[in-house]
């Protein structure tokens, strides 16, 4: 998929592809095509909807490890700022030996692993001095000397060490990635307006600001139906990771995330020749988001705690409106004009590139890898 942004004084046409990212002259009165993705009738569940999302071509995406894999498996390690002396690959020159002691939004994480690691804005690791959350895409090339990672803390009540290195929290998946109670841990993500504010404001006291609103609407939420225990738990911790892992929380949560989880699930199944890659998701009736993937094999892997995030939003948002149609979604799949646009990279490795346009902003990892060069994931948020 192409995608093109007009860039404000250059007139210049920046295609964030869904497959490669290429930059190409516009001419004046064109609009925006989109070709190769194709939005779905949607299925809904209370005031969650999503339109699924299936794609002409898909790309092989089996090399790359989830964050969830790296940490069950030990071969990721992610820690305190502070802590890594002593973790450097001896057959590289040292670059970071850092002991200046823990910083809120510096993490470090070492992939040991003989395959890329993929990491998602979004996803929630907890422990160490404070839970933090991812604030961009990126990858990790294997065997990586330590990765100065850039985060939020989503837990601003706590600066004391729980564990020496970061896990998943107490959230559990299958390892088919169909989420169940007792089966391996997974990491949060979390809802898209906590992504957002990592994503697009990256601004931590705008995230804690937000943490802080969701925590009081959930506990608003579940206050009708839960004992007192449980609502003092949720008013009593700063972590959002714990209040999204409360037994209530997760009950209200799941009255929403069940049925729309299994319902795609069987639709992936069923769209597996059709190559399933995402979805655009609404709430109340209001297009709020969009993840597209590489593959249908990425999709399953993160589709358990995306459908989650979704759901926490819906839990919480009480503003009403009408039913998302979908024109409307293909509409938002389809703008991508953007007025400015902010490429990083690292060469042979990745580009992230986020793209700001009028009520939105878009989000595209393009693997540089060998044998890569596509996007692996867009992201796309309404302002």
């Amino acid at each position: 998929m192409r995608t093109r942004f007009v860039a404000a004084v250059t007139v210049l046409l920046v295609v964030v592809g869904m497959v490669c990212l290429d930059m190409r002259p516009v001419h004046a009165g064109e609009q925006p095509s989109v070709s190769g993705f194709k939005v779905l009738e949607p299925i809904r569940h209370g005031s969650l909807t999503v339109f699924p999302i299936v794609a002409q071509k898909t790309y092989a995406t089996g090399e790359f490890m989830t964050l969830d894999e790296g940490l069950r498996s030990g071969d990721v390690v992610v820690t305190e700022y502070g802590n890594v002396r002593g973790l450097m690959r001896r057959h590289h020159t040292p670059v970071m030996q850092h002991e200046s002691g823990a910083e809120v939004n510096r993490l470090v994480l070492i992939n040991n692993s003989k395959r890329p690691l993929l990491l998602l804005a979004g996803e929630i690791v907890t422990g160490g001095k404070q839970d933090r959350v991812i604030g961009k895409d990126r990858i990790v090339p294997p065997e990586s000397d330590p990765v100065d990672l850039s985060v939020f803390c989503v837990e601003p009540g706590r600066w004391v060490a729980t564990s020496g290195h970061f896990g998943a929290s107490g959230t559990t998946y299958a390892s088919g990635g169909a989420s169940v109670h007792g089966a391996v841990p997974g990491t949060l993500m979390a809802q898209p307006s906590v992504r957002a504010k990592a994503m697009g404001d990256k601004d931590q006291s705008q995230v804690w600001a937000e943490v802080r609103k969701q925590q009081q609407s959930m506990t608003v939420e579940v206050a009708g139906a839960a004992p007192l225990a449980s609502r003092d738990e949720i008013q009593s911790t700063s972590s959002y990771a714990r209040v999204m892992e409360n037994k209530d929380v997760k009950q209200k949560v799941d009255e929403i995330a069940a049925p729309i989880e299994h319902n795609y699930e069987s639709l992936i199944k069923q769209l597996r020749d059709r190559k399933a890659v995402g979805v655009v998701v609404a709430v109340n009736g209001r297009i709020i988001w969009a993840d597209l993937f590489a593959s249908t094999e990425l999709l399953e892997k993160y589709w358990p705690k995306l459908v989650r995030s979704y759901a926490s939003e819906a839990v919480v948002t009480r503003a009403k409106g009408g039913e998302a149609s979908l024109a409307q979604a293909e509409k938002f799949l389809a703008d991508m004009e953007g007025r400015r646009e902010t490429i990083e990279s690292e060469p042979g490795v990745y580009r992230h590139t986020e793209v700001n346009g009028d009520g939105f902003k878009a989000f595209a990892l393009t693997s540089l890898l060998p044998k890569t060069g596509f996007d692996v994931h867009v992201a796309k948020m309404a302002e």
